[in-house]
């Protein structure tokens, strides 16, 4: 048993020094950070007109006059961060370089997603020392706005996805922020916004709709050829010379493009695509590594999009899973389905007018497809199916504790 044990020991000595080493001597990478979302690059392909829209609107800030406040939208992956982020550095540089008082603070509102949060966020990088609890809103603010005016500077506050933010919040910080020049006499702030909803601001209240929404940059998605020169320009400082295959990069973008032009997504699927070819010792990245890498993400999207729903919007979810293959499942049997579903767990179902609008959303998310089906004289009905993996869902829904009692509730009396 002894020599046994020792065996083993040295066994996974061996493995752990193989893998090690390898590290040591990459054949695949030189940087894969440049491939993560967060990397803001020197070069932004395809956003030349949005770089010089924004440009344009901060510049005056270096005249020392207050810039426009801005709503960014585009769908995720569009470039909006990397392009705010990447003018205002520059504009960042141009004021050391000019001596003009003007700074810039980024927030992001999906982590800071509270007044108190983002208030907090603001005054740290004005150096402010604020308890992580324990103040009131209105005292943050005060010492906020304190810090901004004695300053003197012109600031431009980035909140970006700034939809969390109000989805947590009502609208009266964002009112405030807006305003916040009415309670300065010596610096000035300017608001941008970044959101991945373009209907975000058809949501808010009027009064802040039309103190924020003075300029407006729309970025659209980026095509498949966009999407290669991208990559390419990002695979020239993330891989080792012949260590990325021309389908390698052909295949993210391509199936980035089908997923709405996301850049993110695409880098992703490099990464991760290099990181398989890397583990495996393999000499370069090919379509293959591509596709196992989407299969991997595509697992974790689900795993992320499932786990993050509301309640009600996982039970329906759980209950077209169970009942699509039984018959062509329509919004009303769904309803009937999921209404005895929710008896058995203890709690109160939502409307069906409600339940259909958890399908709209279900169906945005790529979670299930929902196509109309013409039965003649009896009208025109949706027919639901689940659009992911079955079994995924079916691994998900048993971490649940709720629903997983229930199946296996079911399981128990079928059995009896």
């Amino acid at each position: 048993m002894l020599l046994m044990r020792l065996f083993i020991q040295v066994l996974h000595l061996d493995v752990l020094d193989k893998i090690f080493s390898r590290a040591l001597s990459p054949k695949i990478f030189i940087n894969r950070e440049v491939l993560r979302p967060d990397y803001v690059p020197e070069n932004l392909p395809h956003r030349e007109e949005q770089i010089k829209n924004f440009a344009s609107i901060v510049s005056v800030a270096l005249q020392g006059e207050r810039p426009s406040n801005v709503f960014i939208y585009g769908l995720t992956g569009t470039g909006k961060t990397a392009v705010v982020k990447y003018v205002l550095r520059r504009l960042n540089e141009k004021s050391h370089e000019y001596n003009r008082p003007v700074g810039w603070i980024y927030v992001n509102s999906r982590i800071e997603n509270t007044s108190y949060r983002v208030l907090s966020a603001i005054g740290e990088s004005l150096g402010l020392k604020l308890p992580f609890t324990g103040l009131s809103t209105a005292e943050v603010y005060r010492r906020v706005r304190e810090a901004l005016d004695s300053s003197q500077r012109i600031y431009v506050i980035v909140l970006d996805e700034i939809d969390f933010l109000a989805r947590n919040e009502s609208d009266e910080i964002l009112y405030k922020l807006s305003r916040i020049n009415e309670d300065l006499s010596r610096s000035r702030v300017s608001i941008v916004g970044i959101t991945n909803n373009i209907r975000f601001v058809e949501n808010l209240d009027a009064r802040v709709r039309s103190s924020l929404g003075e300029e407006e940059i729309v970025f659209p998605p980026y095509n498949a050829l966009q999407l290669e020169d991208i990559l390419r320009d990002r695979a020239q400082k993330a891989f080792r010379e012949e260590a990325l295959s021309e389908e390698a990069i052909k295949t993210c973008a391509a199936l980035a493009a089908r997923e709405h032009g996301d850049a993110r997504r695409a880098l992703d699927l490099l990464r991760i695509a290099g990181e398989i070819a890397e583990r495996e010792g393999a000499e370069k990245v090919l379509e293959d590594h591509v596709y196992r890498a989407y299969n991997e993400l595509e697992k974790e999207r689900v795993i992320q999009l499932v786990s993050t729903l509301p309640f009600h919007s996982r039970l329906i979810l759980y209950t077209i899973m169970l009942e699509e293959d039984n018959k062509m499942l329509t919004t009303g049997e769904l309803y009937l389905s999921y209404r005895e579903i929710a008896e058995k767990l203890g709690v109160s179902p939502v409307t069906q007018r409600r339940v259909s609008d958890i399908i709209s959303e279900l169906e945005v998310l790529g979670l299930i497809s929902a196509r109309i089906f013409n039965r003649g004289r009896y009208g025109k009905t949706r027919v639901l199916r689940t659009a992911v993996s079955k079994q995924l869902l079916k691994e998900i829904f048993s971490k649940d504790p709720l629903i997983n009692e229930l199946a296996e509730n079911e399981v128990h009396n079928s059995s009896q």
